[in-house]
C-alpha cells in the first residue's frame, strides 16, 4: 500500500533538561492512502501529542515525520503553514469554531488564509456545507447549532482546501453514541478516497467498528497494531 505519512523514532518531552517528561517514546509509524487510522489509548498515554507532532503542530525533540515524501520538521514556518493549508486537515475536539462568525465564516477561514477572494471562499464553504448536510444554515453562528452540527462545520473547515490527510482528535467526545457514529460513518463513506487517509485519535470502543486498522498506544509508546477484526473490539 502508498505510503502517505512515516514518523521515525518520535520522541517528545516536556520541561528541562533536568526535568524531563516523556510524552512520546521513540514512536514509528505508518499510515496508507485510503485508510481509516484509529490512534487509541487511556488519557495520559501520548495519543494527542503525536497528533500535533505529525501534523505539524508540534515540533518534536527528535525523529522525522514525512507526509507526501516532505520532512515537515524541515520546512521553514512560512513553508510549514503553507503545506499545513493545503495538504492536512485537522478537527479539533472542542471544535475551534469562532463564536461570532457564521458557519459559512468559520468554514471559509483556510481559504482566506491562502489569499482566495473573500466571494469565492464564501461560495466554496457553501458548498463544503452542503456536503456535510448542513445545507441552508451558512448563515447561521455555531452557537445555534447542535454538537453534531457543530462537529459538521469543523469537518467541512478541515476538508475545504480538500487535503489527503484528515486527523480527528477524539471527534465523539462531546456527542452521545448515535451522534457520534453517524459522524465517523458519514467520515468514512463520504470523505475516505484513494488518494485520502483519515487518522482519528480516540478512546470511544463505540465507533472501533469504522477503522481499517487500529494503533494501541500506552505511557507514550505503541504497544499494538491490529487489522481490524469485527467483534475484536467491545462495541
Amino acid at each position: 500500500m502508498e505510503t502517505i505519512l512515516k514518523a521515525f523514532n518520535i520522541v517528545k518531552w516536556f520541561g528541562d533538561r533536568d526535568n524531563k517528561m516523556y510524552a512520546l517514546k521513540e514512536i514509528s509509524l505508518e499510515a496508507h492512502y485510503k485508510e481509516i487510522l484509529f490512534i487509541i489509548g487511556p488519557s495520559g498515554s501520548g495519543k494527542t501529542t503525536l497528533l500535533s507532532v505529525i501534523s505539524g503542530i508540534l515540533r518534536p525533540n527528535e525523529g522525522t515525520v514525512i507526509v507526501k515524501d516532505r520532512n515537515i520538521w524541515e520546512m521553514n514556518g512560512d513553508e510549514l503553514t503553507s503545506f499545513r493549508l493545503n495538504n492536512i486537515g485537522f478537527v479539533f475536539q472542542d471544535y475551534h469554531l469562532f463564536p461570532k462568525l457564521t458557519s459559512a465564516e468559520n468554514v471559509a477561514i483556510p481559504l482566506i488564509l491562502k489569499k482566495i477572494s473573500w466571494d469565492d471562499s464564501i461560495k466554496k464553504a457553501l458548498k463544503y456545507l452542503e456536503i456535510v448536510g448542513l445545507g441552508g444554515k451558512g448563515e447561521l453562528p455555531p452557537y445555534k447549532l447542535s454538537g453534531g452540527e457543530q462537529q459538521r462545520v469543523a469537518i467541512a473547515r478541515a476538508i475545504v482546501s480538500e487535503p489527503d490527510l484528515i486527523i480527528f482528535d477524539e471527534p465523539t467526545a462531546s456527542l452521545d453514541g448515535e451522534t457520534g457514529r453517524q459522524i465517523i460513518s458519514f467520515v468514512k463513506s463520504n470523505l475516505l478516497n484513494e488518494s485520502r487517509t483519515i487518522i482519528i485519535v480516540t478512546h470511544d470502543a463505540r465507533i472501533y467498528e469504522f477503522a481499517d486498522r487500529i494503533i494501541h498506544m500506552e505511557d507514550g509508546k505503541i504497544k499494538q497494531s491490529d487489522e481490524w477484526k469485527g467483534d475484536m473490539y467491545e462495541k
